[in-house]
């Protein structure tokens, strides 16, 4: 009687959330054609894709159309790094010194360092790079995340604690937070791997600390793989793939996020754990590994994946919500800005087909590059696609990390790691424009209820 009296409770209880779940969802349903009636930007962009304009920035330039006497045309996509094309900050020597530090340079201070200026900066990340035992022990090591974005916002939140003046927004102050978050996420987030995988699956728990004269790149490297070992090929791509996610404007939703919270006045562990938390999203920093589940799909459910009839009949099925995960998208193809390229991908894909070579994925590039080609095709063909569409640098990313033995639960982190340098250097913009806090308007369409 009792186990009875439980399963009826049970789902009366479930019963009672249904009709939550339905009182809200028909609470929070707006009428579509309101948007249009009062001319909403729905994702603050208007009906040709365009972002609407809320801010002035400095710190990069992203161009994906040029102007023809006064008329837009798509152009081959661009992207600057205060002034500096990003090609050339990245580079095609795969022998040259590491740009990564250099790029974070560049886009906190405004201009490209100096021999001297670039070892000063260097050997201040390298001073910055070390998380005490008692942090790893009691924040990292507790409870991990499946999700190492939600560890690493933990952490970084968690180190408001540890800092003696961590409300003090002045820029002197914010910059020391800013270069002490840049010098310790590739260790936070390497860690939090690690406590991941041992506490989830036994896996062997080693943490390494970072070497001092090692780049950025190295050391993820280092500390994430059980002999410390690689390849300077392995280290030099790793660095070119967070040189181009640095930085990418004042209105991608992670930096725009941040603009928002710093506009509020609030301390630099909650704005870059809102940044995180933004970059989380699998429409924004998730998107490589969307990608590759797409590809892991594809391979189970193409006829023949050597085949561009195959494939391109497989990408149909997803353009028509048939395959994959039935929302019509084909991840890593389009952007909102670009038309022709996007440069960031233009430069990766460059970079993983020599790393394909030396790591015999010769067939598996030669699939992606079959996806890319036909999706953009298949794509361009559509009715209500108003401009051209191109792969965008979420296409090859994940590949590169694949070939790289960078575990999925990392791809995002090391997006992370890479974009908190734009995220320093907007934060810190905001603030020394001392801009207004950012409210924009909400429209009210409901009803007033008359009460007698």
């Amino acid at each position: 009687m009792q186990a009875n009296s439980m399963m009826s409770l049970t789902e009366t209880l479930d019963n009672k959330f249904d009709e939550l779940v339905e009182n809200c969802m028909r609470s929070g349903a707006i009428d579509l054609n309101l948007y249009q009636e009062y001319d909403v930007k729905r994702g603050l962009r208007d009906s040709t894709g365009k972002g609407v304009l809320t801010g002035l920035t400095e710190i990069s330039d992203v161009i994906g159309y040029k102007n023809v006497d006064g008329v837009k045309e798509p152009t081959e996509g661009e992207l600057y790094y205060q002034g500096y094309n990003v090609k050339k900050i990245v580079g095609n020597d795969l022998d040259k010194r590491y740009s990564y530090e250099e790029a974070t340079y560049l886009l906190l201070f405004g201009s490209l360092p100096n021999e001297t200026q670039l070892r000063d900066f260097e050997n201040i990340l390298s001073s910055l790079q070390e998380l005490s035992g008692q942090f790893v022990r009691d924040v990292i090591m507790k409870a991990p995340s499946a999700n190492l974005m939600n560890g690493l916002q933990k952490s970084v939140l968690t180190l408001y604690s540890y800092d003696a003046n961590p409300d003090d927004i002045a820029v002197p102050n914010v910059l020391r937070q800013s270069l002490q978050l840049i010098a310790k996420l590739p260790l936070i987030s390497v860690y939090n791997y690690h406590a991941y995988r041992h506490f989830s699956f036994f896996d062997s728990l080693v943490i390494k600390p970072a070497v001092k004269d090692y780049s950025t790149a190295e050391n993820i490297l280092h500390m994430l793989r059980p002999d410390g070992e690689f390849t300077k090929l392995e280290a030099r791509v790793l660095d070119a793939a967070l040189v181009l996610h640095a930085e990418h404007g004042g209105g991608n939703n992670s930096t725009f996020t941040n603009h928002v919270v710093t506009s509020s006045g609030t301390d630099t562990y909650s704005a870059v754990a809102a940044s995180i938390a933004s970059l989380k999203g699998p429409r924004h920093g998730g998107a490589n590994l969307k990608v590759q589940q797409m590809m892991k799909d594809l391979k189970e459910n193409c006829t023949n994946v050597e085949s561009e009839d195959a494939v391109r009949e497989y990408l149909q099925k997803i353009l028509n919500k048939e395959a994959f995960d039935g929302s019509g998208l084909i991840y890593g193809i389009g952007h909102a800005v670009y038309t022709l390229s996007d440069p960031r991908e233009v430069i990766l894909k460059e970079y993983a087909e020599k790393l394909a070579k030396v790591k015999g994925w010769e067939a598996e590039y030669a699939l992606y590059d079959r996806v890319e080609r036909n999706a953009v095709d298949l794509l361009a063909h559509r009715s209500h696609v108003l401009k051209p569409v191109c792969a965008n640098v979420d296409f090859y990313s994940g590949l590169i990390y694949s070939m790289l033995e960078i575990p999925e639960e990392l791809f995002t982190p090391i997006f992370a790691i890479s974009r908190i340098a734009g995220w320093s250097a907007h934060r810190l913009e905001e603030l020394v424009n001392k801009g207004k806090i950012i409210r924009p308007a909400y429209k009210y369409v409901g009803h007033h209820v008359e009460e007698d």
